[in-house]
């Protein structure tokens, strides 16, 4: 079914509703002790974590979602849930990831969200809605409708200040391992200096969809992934919301080779496969892809 522009309005807000439900009992945990289970999933820590407080998330999340299901026959695709393939089938589908960040959660760090996305069975992200519990801020944006941040239509632009700003590189911490991250961070170092910024800063402590807005956040930035072999690199539901806020902002999300992210990827939810680039800007997603394809040659 097609869905109009009232449609996703709709939609938009039954997913703010619940991401601000679901932020408000994560807060409720913040510095308090919960059980920490591992599962089966990627390569890194960080995917085989999960909380109680992921499941409850979940559940707040669903009890507000689940009847849009029925109302506008929608498929539904949460991390903390197998995984039904009715995504491959419907028109549209849900795509949640209820607490993303939950290493940075466990730990009391700023960097964790809720993060929701409608997406069309193309893996055309419509709605993304990602909530920070930290800063009770709420990004969203509609495909054709614009970009929001509490509730205000945005557009992001380098912060005032002195006439240099630093690049910031923002990396899952599962990088600092990777064979290719002293190699990339002296490439990022010389980009930095050839776009005229005042050297590089790196943050490496956020969960996949706040180190996406925090690339919207601090300009000029970059968060990327290189395509591996093995299972991982993120998966449908850590880029999807982050996705539409991308497109409706002007800024760049694509795989490491310049296409669309894959967000309906039918062999499998991880995406590792063509890796991932959001920059704040599409020439600085440009170079990224220039230092992979010169690291892969050397």
């Amino acid at each position: 079914m097609k869905l109009s522009a009232n449609d996703l309005h709709l939609l938009s807000q039954c997913a703010i509703s619940a991401a601000y439900q679901a932020g408000h009992l994560i807060s409720k945990y913040t510095h308090c002790q919960v059980s920490v289970e591992n599962k089966t999933a990627g390569a890194s820590l960080a995917s085989q974590v999960v909380t109680e407080v992921d499941l409850l998330s979940q559940e707040i999340i669903l009890q507000t979602l689940m009847p849009t299901c029925d109302s506008f026959d929608l498929a539904l695709l949460t991390e903390e849930s197998t995984d039904d393939q009715s995504r491959l089938e419907k028109d549209f589908f849900w795509c949640i990831d209820p607490l993303d960040g939950t290493l940075p959660f466990v730990e009391s760090t700023p960097g964790y969200a809720i993060s929701i996305a409608l997406v069309s069975r193309s893996g055309m992200p419509h709605i993304g809605v990602i909530y920070d519990p930290v800063k009770k801020t709420l990004y969203h944006a509609i495909k054709g409708l614009g970009a929001f941040r509490n509730g205000k239509p945005w557009k992001p632009e380098p912060s005032s200040g002195s006439p240099k700003q630093s690049l910031t590189f923002i990396t899952d911490r599962s990088f600092l391992q990777h064979s290719l991250f002293n190699e990339s961070v002296t490439e990022l170092k010389y980009m930095a200096t050839e776009i005229g910024c005042n050297g590089l800063s790196i943050i490496q402590h956020g969960g996949a969809a706040m180190n996406a807005c925090w690339v919207l956040e601090k300009m000029p930035a970059c968060y990327f992934k290189f395509p591996k072999p093995q299972t991982g690199g993120g998966c449908l539901w850590d880029y999807a919301a982050t996705a539409c806020l991308f497109l409706e902002t002007g800024a760049s999300a694509s795989d490491i080779y310049g296409e669309p992210l894959d967000l309906n990827r039918p062999d499998s939810t991880f995406m590792n496969h063509r890796g991932v680039i959001f920059a704040s800007h599409r020439a600085i997603a440009r170079r990224v892809m220039n230092i992979y394809t010169y690291l892969q040659v050397e």
